[in-house]
C-alpha cells in the first residue's frame, strides 16, 4: 500500500495570504481534508496528514516527517496571492525523485479538467526552488489553486461545491498517477477506524454553506458531505476525521467554544444514512435570476406557500445567476413530482438539474401548430409607419409609436411587427381599457398580475416600448442585453432565460394562464399583415394611375 503525505500549507500563526478577513491557511486545510477522505474512502492508500487543525507545523517538521515514513509521494496544497488569477502547479527545479514530472503532468491536467469548469484561468505546470519540494525525498508537487486576493478566484474559494469538486479532482488526479488501487464495494476503510466531527446537519445546502462560511472566518475548515437519510437528504458539515476518538472530542470541544452547540462525532458509518454523490442528485430548480433580490421573493413566495426552498449561485460566462432550489432526490420521480407541484402552483420556470455545469437548455420540441413556428427573435416585415396605420385604422387617437419598436426590434433582433401586435392585444389598441393607465406608457402589461395591479410605469414612450422590446429579450435569449444598453425592464432578472423562443411559448408565462395568448397575438399580426397588404396593393394602384397621368 502506498502512502500520500497530504500538507495543507500554512497553519497556526502563519495565516498565509490574507484578505478582507479570509485566511489562505483555512482554504488550504478544508480542501487538504476533503482530498484526505475522499481517497480514503475510494483507494487502497495510506494517508498521513501534516496538520488536521489549525496549528503551526514548521517547514522542516512537514518535510521530515514525510521522510521518516519514507512515503511514496508528497502533495502541498496552498493556495496564491499578489499577482494574478488561476491555477498552477510546482515541482523543484533542481533533481527530481523518479516520475515527479509525469506525476505533475497527470495531477495537474486532472484538477484542470474540473477547474476549467469553473473559467479557471490555467497558469501551467512550473518549476521552482520551493523548500518543501526540495528537500522531501520522494516525489512532491505544491499545487497554487487560487487566488485569495482575486475576487472570482476568491468567490470559488466560498463556493462549496467549487470546494468538493476540485477537491475530488486533486484525489482522483493523485489516484490515477499512482495507480492506486480501487477499494472493491463491499470495503468500508473508515467504518471503524474514523471518528468524524460533524458541526450540524441541514436539510437546507444554504444553511450548511452559511455554517461552513462562519466556521471558515473562525479559522476552522470543514466541507460539506450530503447523506441520504430515509431518503430526504441533508447537507452534514464535517471538520474533521480523526482516528483517535480523543482528538474527535477536543475537536468538538473547540466547536462548542465558538458557539456550535450540535457539534457531534459520528463514528465509522452511520447506518441510518448513506452517503451521497452531488452528481447523483436531481435537483428541483424553482427560478434562475440575475438579481438576487429576485430570487429572494421566489423563495419568500415559495416558504409561504409550504415549498420550503433556499438560493444557490451558478456562474455562467462570467455572470453570476442566483437559483431557486426547491428539493434535491435521489429517484428522478419525486424530483418530477415536485416540478408538477410548483407548476400548478404557478411556477412554470421549475426544471431538474442533475448536476451538469450549465443549466438544461429549454426543450425545443418540433411545431406541434403552424403558430409554434413563429419565432420571437427574427427580422419585422411590417415597417413602422404602416404599424402606426393599421392601429389608427381602430382607434384613430394611437399613439404613433411604429418607429421606436422598428429602433428597438432591430437593436435586440426582436421581431418587432409581432411585438406591435402583442402591444395591441395588451392596450386593447391602445385604448387602455384594464389594469394599466394610459400615463404608465406600459404598453405590455409589464407587471400587471391582475386583481387591479396596474403594473410597472416608465417615464416616456419610447422608454415603454423598450421595456417590451427587452422583456422579449430575456424570453427569448440567454445572452446578455446588448453592450452599452440601459437595463429598463424592472423584471427582467426575473425571467427564466431563454425559456421561451417562440409567441407561443410564452402561453402561461407572459399571461397566467393565457393558453392561447401566443395565438392571439399572432392573429392580430395576421390582421395586420392583410391590411398592410390591402394598403399597399391601393397605394400600387394610385402610383400606377400617377404615372399613366404623368406619361
Amino acid at each position: 500500500m502506498k502512502t500520500i503525505v497530504i500538507d495543507p500549507g500554512h497553519g497556526g500563526t502563519d495565516p498565509g495570504a490574507v484578505y478582507r478577513g479570509y485566511q489562505e491557511k483555512t482554504f488550504n486545510l478544508s480542501i487538504a481534508l476533503n482530498v484526505q477522505r475522499y481517497l480514503t474512502e475510494h483507494y487502497e492508500a495510506e494517508i498521513v496528514m501534516t496538520r488536521t487543525s489549525d496549528i503551526t507545523v514548521s517547514l522542516s517538521r512537514r518535510t521530515a516527517a514525510a521522510n521518516a515514513i519514507d512515503a511514496d509521494f508528497f502533495l502541498s496544497i496552498h493556495n496564491n496571492a499578489a499577482g494574478g488569477s488561476g491555477f498552477e502547479s510546482y515541482i523543484y527545479n533542481g533533481a527530481l525523485a523518479p516520475n515527479t514530472q509525469a506525476y505533475q503532468s497527470i495531477i495537474h491536467n486532472t484538477i484542470y479538467q474540473t477547474a476549467s469548469k469553473y473559467r479557471v484561468n490555467n497558469r501551467g505546470m512550473k518549476q521552482a526552488n520551493l523548500f518543501v519540494t526540495r528537500e522531501t525525498h520522494m516525489s512532491s508537487l505544491l499545487l497554487e489553486l487560487l487566488f485569495v486576493d482575486h475576487p472570482d478566484d476568491l468567490a470559488l474559494l466560498r463556493n462549496s461545491t467549487f470546494i468538493n469538486d476540485i477537491s475530488r479532482a486533486i484525489a482522483e488526479g493523485t489516484a490515477k498517477a499512482l495507480q492506486l488501487p480501487k477499494l472493491s464495494s463491499a470495503a468500508s476503510p473508515v467504518s471503524s477506524t474514523l471518528y468524524k466531527v460533524m458541526a450540524g446537519s441541514f436539510q437546507s445546502r444554504e444553511n450548511a454553506e452559511q455554517r461552513t462560511e462562519f466556521l471558515s472566518q473562525n479559522g476552522v475548515a470543514a466541507f460539506i458531505v450530503p447523506a441520504s437519510v430515509s431518503g430526504s437528504v441533508y447537507y452534514r458539515v464535517q471538520t474533521g476525521a480523526f482516528s483517535k476518538e480523543t482528538n474527535a472530542k477536543s475537536q468538538v470541544e473547540q466547536l462548542k467554544r465558538i458557539g456550535i452547540a450540535d457539534a457531534y462525532i459520528l463514528a465509522g458509518t452511520d447506518k441510518s444514512e448513506s452517503p451521497v454523490r452531488e452528481d447523483d442528485l436531481y435537483r428541483v430548480i424553482a427560478g434562475s435570476f440575475r438579481e438576487r433580490k429576485n430570487a429572494e421573493e421566489r423563495v419568500n413566495l415559495l416558504t409561504a406557500a409550504g415549498f420550503p426552498s433556499f438560493i444557490t449561485t451558478l456562474d455562467i460566462d462570467g455572470l453570476t445567476y442566483y437559483r431557486v432550489q426547491a428539493g434535491a432526490f435521489q429517484e428522478m420521480d419525486h424530483a418530477k413530482a415536485l416540478v408538477q407541484k410548483l407548476k400548478s402552483f404557478g411556477i412554470i420556470d421549475a426544471f431538474i438539474w442533475s448536476g451538469s455545469d450549465l443549466p438544461p437548455l429549454p426543450d425545443s420540441p418540433a411545431p406541434e401548430t403552424p403558430e409554434d413556428k413563429w419565432t420571437i427573435l427574427g427580422q419585422s416585415v411590417i415597417i413602422g409607419c404602416q404599424l402606426d396605420q393599421f392601429v389608427r385604422s381602430v382607434y384613430p387617437d394611437a399613439p404613433q409609436l411604429g418607429r421606436y419598436y422598428r429602433v428597438y426590434g432591430n437593436l435586440y433582433g426582436i421581431r418587432a411587427d409581432i411585438a406591435f401586435a402583442q402591444a395591441v392585444h395588451e392596450t386593447n389598441y391602445f385604448r387602455f381599457t384594464g389594469d394599466v393607465q394610459r400615463d404608465q406608457n406600459n404598453f405590455a402589461g409589464i407587471g400587471a398580475v391582475g386583481g387591479g395591479a396596474a403594473g410597472a410605469s416608465f417615464s416616456t414612450p419610447e422608454e415603454g416600448v423598450h421595456a417590451q422590446i427587452q422583456h422579449l429579450y430575456a424570453y427569448a435569449s440567454s445572452d446578455p442585453i446588448p453592450e452599452g444598453v440601459k437595463l429598463v425592464d424592472p423584471r427582467f432578472d426575473l425571467v427564466a432565460r431563454g425559456s421561451a423562443r417562440t409567441w407561443t411559448a410564452l402561453n402561461g408565462k407572459w399571461a397566467v394562464p393565457g393558453n392561447q395568448y401566443g395565438q392571439l397575438i399572432l392573429s392580430i399580426y395576421e390582421r395586420m399583415a392583410e391590411y398592410t397588404q390591402k394598403s399597399i396593393e391601393i397605394q400600387q394602384q394610385t402610383l400606377q394611375k400617377l404615372i399613366q397621368d404623368l406619361n
